[in-house]
């Protein structure tokens, strides 16, 4: 009877993680004026956001920071130029996105999972990776274009990988001041870790029209 109890409280406990993962948070109008910055917080490595209205003036961004997967439905999108959807785990890798929206207005619309540098010498993680970006548009939506940036209706996906611009030369110089500095020897490096160079793994876009 007691394995039973205690198996009965694991399961339900389970079901409630879930769930708490799963949640959506949801916006019946979201604004971002000229410049600023929204940061979409939540515990979870993956968020769940549904904006009724999104309105994002020029040069604002919408940030997600610690976020594996950023999961957003957007049923009316009015973009302004040069606004930005931003995501990172916050181990050097893009966040995966995965956006449906209805586009009403488009300048031009940056989304930014690019895998970030390692950096030997200091605390951080391996070359990260880039996110796997894919917008589906709803049925009336504008048709974004990817070829020219000083166009309307404009939209770019950065899903490079971290490490490809690391110089090998300054990046073992790096780590051979750092030990020769650190009265500990390896252990003046963060968690006595020395991270290779090999780069992260390049990203994906994909732009779906259901039309």
């Amino acid at each position: 009877m007691k394995s039973k109890l205690i198996l009965g409280f694991l399961f339900c406990f389970a079901l409630t993680f879930i769930g708490k993962a799963q949640e959506t948070q949801h916006f019946s109008k979201l604004e971002i004026g000229k410049k600023a910055k929204k940061n979409i917080d939540s515990k979870d490595s993956t968020a769940v956001i549904h904006i009724d209205t999104l309105v994002m003036k020029d040069n604002s961004t919408l940030s997600f920071y610690g976020k594996k997967n950023v999961k957003i439905t957007i049923g009316y999108a009015e973009i302004g130029n040069k606004a930005t959807f931003y995501g990172t785990d916050g181990k050097n890798n893009g966040a995966n996105f995965d956006i449906h929206v209805n586009f009403q207005k488009l300048g031009s619309l940056y989304i930014i999972a690019k895998g970030d540098d390692a950096f030997n010498g200091t605390k951080t993680f391996p070359n990260g990776n880039g996110g796997k970006v894919k917008v589906t548009l709803a049925t009336g939506s504008i048709k974004p274009q990817a070829t020219d940036k000083k166009s309307p209706n404009y939209i770019y996906a950065d899903v490079v990988a971290g490490g490809r611009a690391v110089n090998a030369n300054t990046d073992l110089r790096n780590i051979y001041d750092r030990i020769k500095t650190a009265p500990t020897g390896l252990r003046g490096l963060p968690q006595g870790q020395i991270y290779s160079g090999s780069a992260g793994t390049e990203g994906s876009f994909e732009l779906i029209s259901t039309q």
